[in-house]
């Protein structure tokens, strides 16, 4: 696919999270796979309802900043470049069996650039899970997984790189060393933790996701309900 140009930088209506504020673990596995765990802090404000909600019309317009926009380019406001549905669901839209199209580039750096196409294999009010696969084996696999807490939505991400197959282990090595190397998994971490974080102000402003939240478990407060 042509590499697309990085479009100007959307404002940042609120700062932008922390790398310190989730806690992160990386972990080497044999056949040179590579887990990459982020545990974040809680959505204050935010149910699992909304989050599903948010990944089922990810490419709806919204207006974010006094601009309208898709919801992708808002959701990362300096390193989403463009969501496409390649392949929509069964039932139709963004749901599980669809394919997404996502590009971006973590940190708004050329050399993070990533232009990947995965299919939805999980959309519920549980979790999302995008998979690409080779000769039907999973090569890359990114799992988030919400439920709700007292706190807000507590969310965790699990990225999976490389196939379980040892025939696949020379691929592993590729993925690992030279296209999702050390420093783009540090880039990585930090540009999921943004992304995540900015749902709490995204969600709760969104007309049709408050609609959702209305149904909310009363012990999950909005944000100008928090103490």
């Amino acid at each position: 696919m042509t590499r697309l140009p990085l479009p100007p930088a959307r404002p940042v209506t609120h700062p932008l999270r922390a790398e310190q504020t989730a806690r992160t673990s990386v972990q080497d596995l044999p056949g040179h796979r590579r887990r990459i765990t982020i545990e974040h802090r809680p959505l204050a404000g935010v149910t699992p309802a909304m989050v599903l909600w948010w990944f089922r019309h990810i490419g709806d317009p919204m207006t974010y900043a006094g601009t309208s926009m898709s919801a992708y380019l808002a959701w990362h406001p300096l390193d989403h470049i463009r969501w496409e549905l390649v392949r929509p669901a069964p039932e139709g839209g963004a749901g599980e069996g669809a394919r997404f199209r996502i590009v971006e580039a973590f940190g708004r750096r050329p050399e993070y650039y990533v232009d990947t196409v995965d299919t939805v294999e999980k959309l519920d009010e549980t979790g999302i899970r995008l998979v690409r696969r080779l000769l039907g084996a999973p090569v890359l696999q990114l799992e988030h997984t919400w439920s709700e807490g007292h706190d807000g939505t507590h969310y965790v991400s699990v990225m999976d790189i490389g196939a379980r197959s040892r025939l696949l282990t020379p691929l592993n090595h590729h993925l690992t060393k030279r296209r999702f190397p050390d420093d783009m998994v540090r880039a990585w971490i930090l540009h999921n933790i943004e992304e995540v974080g900015h749902l709490e102000h995204l969600l709760p402003n969104l007309p049709d996701a408050r609609e959702v939240h209305d149904s909310r478990d009363p012990r999950v407060p909005l944000p100008h309900e928090v103490p």
